[in-house]
């Protein structure tokens, strides 16, 4: 598959979060005509400077774009954007492209999806994995809903912010599968808390254990790229928390409409929700190991 830009095709980032801001620098780095646009000023300066331009509003952005990613915080905002007053759909002509990075509900997106069609405008929702390490080096997995044609034309666009991008199925279906890795994560973390805290707690060389343990079963992205945070009690912003909540309830939700039963990822909501409480929802997502070390004496 091709990972170069069309040179005909307009490219559109709206969402210059910790995440967003990355991902349209590797945009712009990859060589496609980037218009850039965010809610709050003042997050564009870096970008310009490589060579993107500034739109005004959302709907300014439509309009000077054929294809537009959008990366925001949750559904009542990428609602906003796409749909609210100068919002993208004012601006965007029929058989333009939304390529929506947010993680939400599937429920939304398939009706945000719907509500643009009836415009003529196609959308596919790509939400990403990998932290904002993943954005910055463009290594990001990414979890596509769409038709063929539609995820076939977002291609070059998805490869220059990520390294593994799959096709799982209709609109939604990236969403859903975002909600899985989410749900796998607050285990991961939880047993990864658990075992520095053992650790610790035997007097042990962590940082130790933890080399040893890389290699083996144990082995993780969160093991390697996380566990040095929960050792040391610090956790700068990687992705924070209280989107990692966020996140959770989405899995939660679509778990009792299925009947599953996910009693990890409830206890790990659980435990973050008390981590919000004390005024760490900011703290990276490892901050999941403070409630697990203060119950363990540390």
């Amino acid at each position: 598959m091709t990972t170069q830009p069309s040179p005909s095709e307009r490219i559109g980032f709206a969402g210059l979060g910790t995440m967003g801001v990355h991902m349209a620098a590797n945009l712009a780095r990859a060589g496609f005509s980037l218009t850039i646009w965010n809610r709050t000023p003042g997050r564009a300066g870096d970008l310009i400077a490589l060579g993107a331009t500034e739109a005004s509003s959302a709907a300014e952005l439509g309009a000077a774009c054929d294809v537009v990613v959008t990366c925001l915080t949750d559904s009542p905002q990428v609602e906003s954007v796409l749909f609210g007053e100068m919002g993208l759909a004012a601006g965007l002509a029929p058989g333009s492209l939304v390529i929506d990075c947010s993680t939400i509900s599937p429920t939304k997106v398939t009706e945000f999806a719907a509500r643009l069609a009836e415009r003529g405008i196609a959308l596919i929702d790509a939400p990403v994995t990998g932290g904002s390490e993943g954005a910055r080096l463009a290594t990001l997995t990414i979890l596509v809903g769409g038709s063929e044609a539609d995820v076939a034309r977002a291609d070059g666009v998805l490869h220059a912010m990520g390294r593994a991008i799959t096709h799982l199925g209709p609109v939604g279906a990236g969403q859903w599968a975002k909600a899985i890795n989410q749900v796998i994560l607050a285990g991961t973390y939880l047993g990864v808390a658990e075992g520095v805290v053992l650790a610790l707690k035997a007097g042990l060389d962590a940082e130790k254990v933890i080399g040893a343990l890389e290699g083996g079963a144990a082995g993780s992205w969160v093991l390697s790229n996380r566990a040095q945070r929960m050792i040391d009690d610090d956790y700068p912003i990687g992705f924070k928390i209280e989107l990692h909540r966020k996140d959770l309830g989405i899995g939660l939700e679509l778990a009792k409409s299925v009947g599953a039963v996910l009693p990890v990822t409830a206890l790990a909501a659980t435990f973050e929700d008390g981590v919000i409480a004390q005024g760490h929802g900011s703290d990276d997502n490892a901050a999941l190991a403070r409630p697990i070390r203060r119950l363990s004496g540390l």
